[in-house]
């Protein structure tokens, strides 16, 4: 007899006489050591905004040969597999049929989706990093959440980039990255863009919080805060999280 949790009646009706078919749905874990052991050539990089995470991580995979996952890597397979029913808030792109609806919403929806999204995208991206990395290290940018990472990473697999809330939040859109001057462009083509705009970087000090920031900086993993002085301190990152993944011998 099956568990109760993993048993589920169903009912059928045919010719006005009920039938009733037992039917044990069985739902596949993989433990997290398990996960661990096939993400042994897999270093993590997280963090907040304007930290200097992508920088760093494509800086590495250069220097010590290593398979790059840069930002949102993940999106060419979540972007079609993912469904409303198992994720919700990534499926929320896909179906978008207005990018007006994406940058007005409420900074705390907006807060929350991001939140929600790493989640349901940290499945795509174990999955990925399995597929790629036996045969080779991967140096990836990562919105898996810090209390998976403590279950399928190694201390020296992960370490924590940190930036002050103002330069997450005032300095967002001053690279080139594609995907967010294409979010500047959405803005712009709004009927009160400046509105806009305000409510989305409100949006962006809450991703940014205090309170979100003291989660990455309790963590407990490695971390490097970036200062707002205008050195360039890139090479001096690299090295420090090189040494950290003992990739410098």
């Amino acid at each position: 007899m099956p568990s109760a949790e993993n048993y589920c009646p169903f009912i059928d009706f045919m010719d006005g006489i009920c039938y009733a078919w037992d039917i044990e749905v069985i739902i596949l874990k993989i433990s997290n050591n398990i996960l661990k052991h096939y993400l042994k050539n897999v270093y993590f990089i997280t963090g907040t905004a304007y930290a200097g995470k992508s920088t760093t991580v494509k800086m590495l995979a250069e220097r010590y040969d290593m398979i790059f996952c840069g930002e949102n890597y993940h999106s060419k397979v979540s972007d079609i597999v993912a469904t409303p029913e198992a994720q919700p808030d990534i499926s929320f792109i896909n179906n978008l049929k207005d990018w007006n609806d994406f940058v007005t919403r409420s900074p705390e929806e907006y807060e929350r989706w991001i939140y929600s999204t790493a989640k349901e995208a940290a499945e795509f991206e174990v999955a990925e990093l399995i597929a790629i990395s036996q045969d080779k290290k991967v140096i990836v940018d990562t919105n898996i959440p810090v209390d998976i990472l403590k279950e399928i990473a190694d201390y020296n697999h992960v370490a924590v980039m940190l930036s002050p809330q103002s330069m997450s939040v005032d300095r967002f859109f001053d690279r080139s990255d594609p995907d967010k001057q294409f979010i500047l462009s959405v803005i712009d083509s709004c009927e009160n863009p400046d509105e806009v705009m305000e409510n989305y970087k409100r949006g962006l000090a809450l991703i940014n919080s205090k309170k979100h920031y003291d989660e990455y900086a309790n963590s407990g993993f490695f971390t490097v805060v970036r200062e707002n002085n205008g050195i360039d301190t890139r090479e001096q990152v690299c090295d420090t999280i090189a040494r950290h993944f003992g990739l410098i011998k």
